[in-house]
């Protein structure tokens, strides 16, 4: 019998709660434009705003929620509208961040992917920092960077993709979302504002904000995703506990162990085995992991994140990501742990 596939990269995504699947479901079969000033467009409407409202029930915010195809269209909007000076980004930040703002001034982290205190260049700029790294896993300092960010004028933008209803929503004047990291389907999002008064209009649909026909089948799986919750994150800390752990003991190293990290992500580094002959073997044993970010994994340029933070180019490509999601269990960590002692064992082999 073959074996069973073990799926590890929830980090990328996440697989559709039940709950959304059947919101989405039901709303398809009363589909119409919430646009369109008919009964079934304002049934629609009516619809598209509840889901907002729940969505921020749900998260304990009480600003503007603007609906987006995902967290790298809600990061662009802020990066090209807010109304701040400069702009300014931290060196670990999502490619989607590093692409929309090529011009950002980069603030320097330490050897763990922290932001450290804000330069006085910042004042009065608009500055992007992940709540939480979607590599490491650490969770930056947000309370501390939103106070200094605040006392020189300035606005703060928090990537939440990774860290969105897993956490308390940081006091940041724009949140990014992104639905399928959490639940939801894919092709949704959402950019929360504290203060549109902060961020230029562009005219069409959502307040104004942003043009095009909304996805409330989208919306509807979104909303129903965050209601469901996520009590499972506690257990996820245990069971990343019990990997780091266990690839310590193998050998491995936990990258930026010592500090606080979101429970269901960890990146590890196997000495001297190439994260791409990991991924093969691990893929071969029916396991599914990732070189970092799924929006990077593929082009095999070293990390960027892992650069910023001082590794050296040899050493960070023999980093792989494991991110663990509502269903995984000991068992999938313990078999995780015994191939990569498996790996790592062939590697000193050959080695010798």
């Amino acid at each position: 019998m073959a074996t069973q596939r073990l799926y590890l990269d929830h980090a990328a995504t996440t697989p559709l709660h039940p709950a959304a699947c059947a919101a989405m479901a039901q709303a398809l079969e009363r589909w119409a434009n919430p646009s369109s000033p008919h009964a079934e467009g304002r049934a629609a409407r009516a619809a598209l705003e509840d889901a907002r409202v729940r969505i921020g029930r749900a998260l304990g915010f009480d600003g503007a929620i603007i609906f987006t195809s995902g967290a790298t269209e809600a990061i662009e909007i802020v990066l090209r509208r807010a109304k701040a000076g400069g702009r300014f980004i931290s060196a670990v930040e999502h490619d989607a961040v590093r692409r929309a703002a090529p011009e950002a001034g980069l603030l320097a982290v330490d050897g763990d992917g922290l932001v450290g205190p804000l330069p006085d260049a910042t004042r009065g700029a608009l500055v992007a920092v992940q709540a939480v790294n979607n590599e490491s896993g650490v969770i930056q300092p947000l309370g501390r960077i939103g106070a200094e960010v605040r006392a020189g004028g300035g606005l703060l933008l928090a990537d939440c993709a990774q860290s969105g209803a897993k956490l308390a929503l940081p006091d940041a004047d724009f949140i990014a979302l992104s639905a399928h990291k959490l639940g939801g389907p894919p092709g949704i999002g959402a950019l929360l504002v504290r203060d549109l008064a902060t961020l230029a209009p562009s005219g069409g649909q959502e307040q104004g904000y942003r043009g095009g026909t909304e996805n409330l089948p989208a919306a509807l799986g979104f909303a129903a995703a965050i209601e469901a919750g996520f009590d499972w994150i506690a257990r996820a800390a245990d069971l990343r506990a019990r990997l780091d752990a266990a690839i310590t003991a193998a050998g491995g190293i936990v990258v930026a162990a010592e500090r606080e990290r979101l429970p269901t992500i960890a990146s590890y580094r196997m000495p001297g085995v190439a994260a791409t002959t990991q991924l093969i073997r691990f893929d071969m044993a029916g396991i599914a992991v990732s070189a970092g970010s799924a929006c990077s994994s593929g082009s095999l340029k070293p990390s960027h994140v892992l650069a910023a933070m001082g590794w050296n180019e040899a050493s960070a490509r023999e980093v792989v990501r494991i991110s663990f999601g509502r269903d995984t269990s000991e068992a999938d960590i313990d078999r995780v742990a015994a191939e990569w002692r498996t790996i790592a064992t062939a590697a000193r082999a050959r080695a010798a």
